[in-house]
């Protein structure tokens, strides 16, 4: 394994986003690095993948480039153990003209896009840049669910009940018949609900939890 950054920086303070190139195609990675730095983004070379799935961090952010054509774990293989760990990289394939079919695959399991060798470097680093926003955007997904994880978590099971009538429609006489409480209790959870998951209405409600099925 080489890098353009020592290991312990990369893993100790990562950047916001990085680009971690698997090849072992020197020339190649020697002019993608190159590419890259002129345009202001950090990237760390790995001549394997083995090494890369070993060092391999879920707080890691940023995109993978991968060639599909590896020595020893293919590039496809490594895909595939990305998707067991769950990796939410995108992923970049580097391929050659036999490869397309490989690739093909590769994106209908989740793969971001596929570059063609010879490939126009400035063209790959436009595509890294776009790989960077679906990371961010993952991020900030992620973010969020756990925020209305943690509110959620502060509901008391009386409360999880009645927020669930609520996101059903169902109006505060319907929750009371329904769960067998009065209407001031009904209307002192749903005030509890609003006020623990910060909303001030079912609707805002409703648009919070859609973070969840994302």
């Amino acid at each position: 394994m080489t890098t353009t950054t020592t290991m312990t920086s990369t893993v100790s303070v990562m950047p916001t986003n990085l680009v971690h190139i698997i090849d072992d195609d020197e020339a190649i990675c020697d002019a993608l690095v190159w590419q890259l730095h002129t345009r202001g983004i950090e990237c760390t070379v790995w001549s394997n993948a083995e090494d890369f799935l070993d060092a391999l961090q879920p707080e890691w952010v940023g995109c993978i480039v991968l060639d599909i054509r590896l020595n020893g774990m293919s590039g496809l293989a490594c895909f595939d153990a990305l998707i067991e760990n769950q990796c939410q990289l995108p992923v970049i394939f580097i391929t050659g003209q036999g490869d397309i079919q490989m690739a093909v695959c590769a994106l209908k399991k989740g793969a971001f896009d596929f570059v063609e060798k010879p490939f126009n470097h400035n063209d790959l680093v436009d595509r890294v840049l776009t790989a960077f926003k679906l990371s961010d955007e993952r991020r900030r997904i992620e973010a969020s669910r756990e925020v209305v994880e943690e509110r959620l978590a502060s509901l008391t099971p009386r409360e999880r009940e009645v927020m669930d009538l609520i996101l059903e429609g169902r109006y505060n006489k319907v929750i009371a018949n329904q769960l067998v409480i009065s209407m001031r209790t009904v209307e002192a959870h749903r005030s509890h609900i609003f006020n623990k998951m910060k909303v001030r209405s079912a609707v805002e409600l409703a648009q919070l939890l859609t973070v969840m099925k994302e």
